[in-house]
């Protein structure tokens, strides 16, 4: 049985969110990682589609970490995201874990999603959630805002703990 397997992910290169209300999948870049041993937020994803390293804030895929766990053993993981938004006029700001935000594999699923009211100035939001995961469904942090204009993401951090489901 495979122990707990982690990976961590950190972007500090500003992110710009559309006033849209739409939810908008946030980009990790590839030469940075905190930590991300078991390869889960590799360009060369594991359907054989390879993102282009250098261009990962243009590339959704780069959005994307693909649990890293054996077939058909059962796991469970926990998610832990921070999201640091600039300060702007909105009244709330929200985000979301989803599984197979781009439609790859399983088909869009949406988890944990909670709004916040803003406070005055930026807004800085970090989230705990646990959830099964498969290794052929990848997840990602989404997020979204009700201003009038577009408003920038500062910060953004993603982790996923992996671990076996022991079996009754």
């Amino acid at each position: 049985m495979p122990g707990v397997r982690v990976v961590s992910l950190k972007v500090d290169v500003p992110q710009s969110i559309p006033a849209d209300g739409q939810y908008h999948l946030l980009k990790f870049p590839y030469d940075t990682e905190s930590y991300d041993p078991w390869e889960m937020h590799n360009p060369l994803q594991p359907d054989a589609y390879r993102v282009p390293a250098a261009s990962w804030q243009t590339q959704p895929r780069s959005g994307l970490v693909w649990p890293c766990w054996p077939e058909g053993v059962p796991a469970w993981g926990t998610v832990h995201a921070l999201v640091y938004w600039e300060a702007g006029d909105y009244t709330e700001v929200r985000s979301r874990i989803v599984r197979d935000p781009l439609g790859l594999t399983s088909g869009y699923d949406s988890t944990c999603t909670e709004d916040h009211v803003a406070s005055p100035g930026g807004q800085f939001r970090a989230k705990t959630w646990g959830l099964f995961v498969d290794g052929q469904v990848p997840l990602g942090l989404m997020v979204r805002h009700n201003a009038s204009t577009a408003k920038t993401v500062t910060l953004a951090e993603l982790k996923l703990a992996i671990q076996p489901v022991e079996e009754p």
